[in-house]
């Protein structure tokens, strides 16, 4: 702020106004907190949440040799803004920005970044510090853009034009509610983070259920309708801010090319020339772009336009703007890529499933030179994962992790902790997967993926989701539909007005790009897309055009992939942990659990299982193998039988009573028999007919639950039934014989 001393720094008037975006009031509040700051900005609510946003830039000290715009964004959780303690148990304080953290400083950074002129190399940072935050309402990353936007506008930086955010979720009756809270976006089949200027579309980050291309593009519009209103506000808090506290001047550097120098490169580099970097690998084309460079200092040598002595690593910038001319043109006016491909045509594909042994899916994909592995582990219930940052503590249970080692891209240097890259590539694809796995009910694995990159050649994170898709149906996760990924990227010319969209960016394509879409879709919806631009805006239709392109490329894929595996395998790895639940009545979880533990905790180490017991009496095994899976079961059931009339079972004897009376035992409990019930002929002593120990057949004849008795019978052998018949004919004969003898003796 112009003229801010310690000596009227306590008496500086804050400017604070409040608008009305789509049924909320929003402040915007500058002059209270940052005062040091070259742009400073407080964003609150009526929910009681703040969002605190500087944003510095250097003037003087500048590395004049950068090669890029130097932006660093930063989004701060701070636990005492949801009254948290947080930390771990040792250090009470915050750690490692979480993945929400990281993701929302990714999102901030890609649409601000646009809105700056090529060439500015002035080292720019934006944090965004959560300072109050109501848990129950919904995130406030989403707003760190607008807010940024605003504190950029203030330092007189050569900022564009306003930017802003807008959070919209699509209900199931096709109604749109704008910042919803965290339980409307669980209802919703829509949610959307969309960033815009006033007229034009810069960033889109989504995620779906099930949604045609019309409630799409339904949506954007109507978050359109919303930042139009913040960006015409974001301008009317700095016409009176301007008016206030004045705008600083401020001397922006750039690192453009020389344009005397760069017009006799072009001489030098004629269309003819650069025929070589075509139809190139990804190896040979850098080594033609190495050539040219050593070609084009030798010209700028030998025409004495520089001197031996300079440093000529700025060479590379002309020969780099030289290609991107070129091919820039060739595909705008004769639609020629650097590898020969039409502009819809995608790279062959290949798969392959359970390739790694030991695991419980795996599979790998291949789109050209871009492979990734892609393996699946099931997990315990016990394995969800809790999610512990500055919100309320929630559990996840699907995650998807995306690795980009060194080696993919020809690289040596050593390997980190994973990037924003890393973590927005893998977010893409958890997001793109999530609507089509099968619910915790129906399947109660705990799910991971990790797609590991071994080579990379372009739309690696793409091939990240088609690997997972089918590793998935490789570990027997019943998804509802295969799901598959395309990038859509445009070449624009912004004087002409002309454009042309690519599907399936290799890597040698990669810098020429003013549009990264990203699509991802299942048989019949999208499921996840993500939308980033170079250029300050783009034009509904553009973004229309290559949603349908995109349509086109993805039914390729999925035909390709249908023809490796088309159905979800028909059993579980034996190497899987087998989960089973099964329905335990009330009275019956105490003979379960026993006595202090005793019968549930002997079960779990005879089988090597877990068994878990939820508030509903829904009774969960976990076991390592199947077989100790099924054996835990069979235990269970044995706990829980209940007698009945006619049951047929193999019981053992266990004891003997005064030769009358034998004791078995079935299902962990013990009954008694009488001699009487052993056999069909009469017994003088119960070792007669069974011994301790023996498993013999019993048949139940009478069932009172009251008392807890039921009556046993012995199921005879055959040779007892017809020792049995025989001596029964016998008495029988016997007895006809007694009969005629006292009739004769009657006459």
């Amino acid at each position: 702020m112009i003229g801010l001393s310690d000596k009227n720094a306590t008496s500086i008037k804050v400017l604070k106004k409040t608008y009305k975006v789509a049924n909320k009031q929003i402040s915007f509040e500058t002059g209270k907190i940052g005062l040091m700051a070259q742009g400073s900005v407080t964003m609150s609510d009526n929910n009681d949440n703040v969002l605190f946003v500087t944003a510095g830039c250097k003037e003087k000290g500048v590395n004049e040799e950068a090669w890029f715009f130097p932006l660093v964004v930063d989004f701060v959780e701070k636990y005492y803004a949801t009254w948290k303690i947080g930390g771990n148990r040792f250090m009470k304080r915050e750690g490692r920005p979480s993945e929400t953290a990281t993701l929302t400083s990714r999102m901030i950074d890609r649409p601000i970044r646009p809105m700056f002129p090529k060439g500015i190399i002035n080292d720019t940072q934006i944090i965004a510090t959560v300072l109050s935050a109501n848990w129950d309402s919904a995130e406030l990353g989403f707003w760190g853009i607008t807010w940024a936007s605003l504190a950029l506008m203030q330092t007189w930086m050569p900022f564009e034009w306003p930017v802003a955010w807008a959070k919209v979720a699509l209900m199931e009756d096709w109604s749109f509610i704008y910042d919803p809270s965290f339980e409307e976006e669980e209802e919703c089949k829509l949610n959307v983070i969309v960033a815009w200027t006033l007229d034009a579309l810069t960033m889109v980050e989504a995620g779906w259920k099930e949604v045609t291309n019309e409630e799409m593009l339904k949506t954007l519009e109507f978050g359109h309708s919303a930042i139009k209103e913040i960006c015409n506000a974001q301008n009317d808090f700095m016409s009176d801010y301007e008016k206030q506290f004045g705008i600083p001047e401020f001397t922006a550097t750039f690192n453009n090319p020389d344009v005397t120098l760069y017009e006799r490169v072009k001489e030098f580099l004629t269309n003819e020339k650069l025929e070589a970097i075509y139809n190139k690998g990804k190896k040979e084309f850098q080594n033609e772009l190495d050539k040219l460079d050593e070609d084009v200092k030798e010209f700028l040598l030998s025409e004495k336009l520089v001197e031996e002595d300079d440093n000529l690593g700025f060479v590379w910038d002309l020969v780099y703007k030289r290609v991107k001319e070129v091919t820039r043109y060739n595909i705008l006016e004769n639609e020629k890529r650097l590898d020969g491909r039409g502009l819809t045509e995608v790279r062959d594909i290949t798969w392959e499933t359970s390739v790694l042994p030991r695991t419980h899916g795996s599979a790998i994909f291949q789109r050209g030179m871009t492979q990734v592995l892609n393996i699946c582990t099931l997990g315990w219930p016990e394995d969800i994962l809790l999610i512990d940052d500055m919100y309320e503590e929630r559990t996840k249970r699907y995650i998807h992790h995306y690795n980009f080692p060194p080696y993919s891209v020809w690289e040596v240097r050593m390997m980190r902790w994973v990037g924003r890259r890393e973590v927005g590539h893998g977010k893409l694809a958890e997001r793109a997967l999530e609507p089509v796995l099968p619910s915790i009910e129906d399947f109660p694995y705990m799910i991971r993926t990790v797609s590991e990159v071994t080579s990379c050649n372009g739309s690696s994170s793409m091939a990240s989701v088609c690997g997972s898709t089918m590793s998935l149906m490789n570990a027997w996760v019943p998804i509802t539909s295969p799901v598959w990924a395309v990038a859509m990227w445009m070449i624009y010319d912004e004087d002409t007005g002309n454009y042309k969209i690519l599907s399936d960016i290799q890597a040698q394509e990669d810098f020429l790009w003013d549009m990264d879409f990203k699509v991802a879709r299942s048989a019949k919806w999208i499921t996840a897309m993500q939308l980033d631009v170079k250029i300050k805006g783009l034009k509904m239709e553009v973004f229309e055009k290559a949603f349908a392109q995109g349509s086109e490329a993805s039914e390729f894929i999925l035909w390709k992939m249908l023809e490796t595996q088309s159905e979800v395998a028909k059993e579980l790895s034996p190497y899987a942990p087998l989960i089973m639940s099964m329905e335990v009545p009330e009275d019956k979880i105490r003979t379960i659990i026993g006595k202090w533990w005793e019968t549930i905790q002997k079960i779990q180490l005879d089988f090597d299982v877990k068994i878990s017991i939820e508030d509903d009496w829904q009774t969960t095994i976990t076991a390592k193998t199947q077989e100790g899976g099924q054996k835990a079961i069979e235990a269970i059931k044995e706990l829980l039988w209940v007698p009945n009339m006619g049951y047929k079972g193999t019981w053992k004897v266990v004891k003997i009573i005064d030769w009358v009376w034998a004791i078995v035992e079935f299902r962990s409990t013990s009954w008694m028999i009488h001699i009487s019930k052993l056999s069909p002929m009469r017994v003088n002593n119960v070792e007669d007919i069974v011994k301790v120990w023996d498993a013999v057949e019993f048949e139940i004849m009478q069932v009172d639950l009251a008392k807890w008795r039921i009556g046993l019978q012995r199921k005879p052998s055959e040779e007892e039934l017809k020792k049995f018949e025989e001596m029964k004919k016998k008495r029988d004969e016997e007895r006809v014989k007694k009969v005629v003898i006292v009739k004769k003796e009657e006459k």
